[in-house]
């Protein structure tokens, strides 16, 4: 990944104008209650700044004493999750540490994901949402060789996807837009939605939107992260997994499979070792350094960093390397016991629309 430039003196200019009006509209009220079961049980389970790239605030997120569910709590506001998703590469660990912390698994992975359909049948038509680059379609499409994969991301990234033929056909947009939803309604056979969920402010809308651009007997593949994981509890704010401030909610797995059921889906497969991805104790690690380093150049810093705070990151940042190196190994070499542990860190849920 090539080095992002620094931020002009206009981009500084127009992030301080912004900030300098405060930050309480990106936050939504505080609520009360859970936003999955309605419970008024809640206790803070996470309270964090933005670990990753250093954008002013605090977050918190919450969990429900009755159904478990763990939600970002006050929510951004559509505007904050705009400040906050402007300019994705500002502001990131370089190198290793952006890759550990980007981690979602390779091309094995992703080609594993679709063998999971394999016992189902050839699906004639696909739609994969939260696409970004389509690395899923383009893997995926060596198990099922005959399967038109089409893409589904809320930025232009898609259409870079689809010029790279890695996607036949790219939608920008949200499952929930109405648009979106009109167009594609009930044309696919198998719709995918790999760490999307998460991101999305209305799961249970998300849920349904994917239900009605499947055709009857058609099948729903989610991957989330599993909010159950041992690491969660073990490393607190340092868990790749909390992705704060992008991802609102963590759904655990019994609360899926209720809602899916719910909507009259039969849920066909569950699995929480294969989405497993090894990279908790080395992400949690390029947090924990990124936060000790000198900050990167960021356009919402009031000033860019000295030339010594330059000089003692790119020396810090290359002699923890190693360290960074050898925790991302040992993890690899440990991901077959991990996995069919509680630290496996993601599942997989396959259901099937009813006619």
């Amino acid at each position: 990944m090539p080095p992002t430039p620094p931020p002009t003196a206009e981009r500084r200019a127009a992030y301080a104008a912004e900030l300098a009006r405060g930050t309480d509209r990106f936050h939504e009220p505080r609520r009360d209650d859970c936003p999955w079961c309605g419970s008024t049980r809640l206790r803070t389970r996470l309270r964090t700044p933005d670990l990753r790239r250093r954008r002013p605030g605090t977050f918190v997120v919450d969990e429900c004493g009755d159904c478990a569910h763990a939600f970002q709590n006050p929510r951004l506001t559509p505007e904050g999750l705009a400040f906050h998703q402007r300019d994705p590469r500002e502001g990131v660990p370089d190198g290793l540490a952006e890759r550990l912390l980007a981690a979602r698994g390779g091309a094995g992975h992703h080609r594993s994901a679709a063998r999971a359909m394999l016992p189902f049948g050839e699906p004639e038509s696909w739609l994969d949402v939260g696409t970004g680059l389509g690395y899923f379609p383009a893997a995926a499409k060596e198990v099922h060789p005959y399967t038109s994969f089409d893409g589904l991301d809320p930025t232009r990234r898609v259409e870079r996807a689809r010029a790279a033929g890695r996607v036949e056909e790219a939608h920008v947009g949200r499952l929930t837009d109405g648009p979106v939803a009109t167009r594609l309604r009930a044309r696919y056979d198998v719709v995918s939605m790999f760490h999307h969920l998460e991101h999305s402010p209305e799961p249970r809308e998300e849920l349904r939107a994917a239900l009605a651009v499947l055709r009857p007997g058609g099948h729903l593949l989610v991957e989330v992260p599993d909010p159950d994981c041992a690491f969660g509890a073990l490393l607190g704010k340092w868990w790749p997994a909390y992705g704060q401030p992008h991802h609102l909610h963590l759904v655990p797995l019994p609360n899926l499979l209720g809602e899916l059921e719910a909507l009259g889906c039969v849920v066909v497969a569950t699995d929480r070792r294969a989405p497993h991805v090894p990279h908790d104790l080395s992400g949690a690690l390029a947090l924990a350094l990124g936060r000790a380093l000198p900050g990167p150049d960021a356009p919402w810093r009031p000033a860019p960093p000295t030339p010594l705070q330059r000089t003692a990151r790119r020396a810090l940042g290359r002699a923890a390397a190693p360290l960074l190196a050898s925790t991302a190994g040992a993890e690899r070499l440990l991901a077959p016991l991990l996995r069919r542990t509680r630290f496996s860190n993601a599942y997989r849920v396959i259901a099937r629309k009813e006619p």
